[in-house]
């Protein structure tokens, strides 16, 4: 399923796009974390699930978690795994993301809307990490609502042009 939801949001987020300034790439970047000292090999290649380019710089990574995220009062990580934002740091430092997403399926726990969950700065650093959920159970203006609710404010977050 963890596959399937990567693939249609990846989708929707190129056609959401299309015909913009923003040109999106699913499984792309692959830049690796370390390099050996031993023999300069490159090794933990990254594969970010949906990078959002403009003027050839990334604008904003989503990754998609098929993972169920909680609204409770008392979790202030509402569900999200530590290893999902570690993996999200590693992408901030690499790709030079001014805007990271963690993407989940929203179900009836969340409450009525979809969207942006939670939003966090990275200390020390501009760049913002959020968590979302996009609601697939229905079709209704699917690209609108991932404009709108999922993109909102991308403009504003992406690298200045040159």
């Amino acid at each position: 399923m963890n596959a399937l939801f990567e693939e249609y949001i990846g989708r929707l987020v190129a056609r959401a796009l299309a015909g913009s300034e923003f040109r999106v790439t699913l499984q792309g970047g692959r830049l690796f974390c370390l390099t050996s000292l031993d023999d300069n090999r490159a090794v933990f290649q990254t594969k970010p699930d949906i990078l959002i380019w403009r003027a050839g710089q990334v604008a904003h990574v989503i990754d998609t978690k098929w993972k169920r995220i909680s609204d409770r009062i008392d979790d202030p990580k509402q569900g999200v795994s530590q290893a999902d934002v570690y993996q999200m740091m590693a992408y901030a430092h690499l790709y030079k993301a001014p805007r990271l997403t963690l993407l989940y399926p929203h179900h009836a726990g969340l409450g009525d809307e979809e969207g942006i969950r939670a939003r966090f700065r990275v200390t020390g650093q501009e760049t913002l990490l959020e968590t979302a959920s996009f609601d697939i159970s229905t079709g209704a203006d699917l690209l609108d609502r991932v404009r709108g609710r999922i993109l909102t404010g991308i403009e504003e977050m992406s690298p200045a042009l040159p």
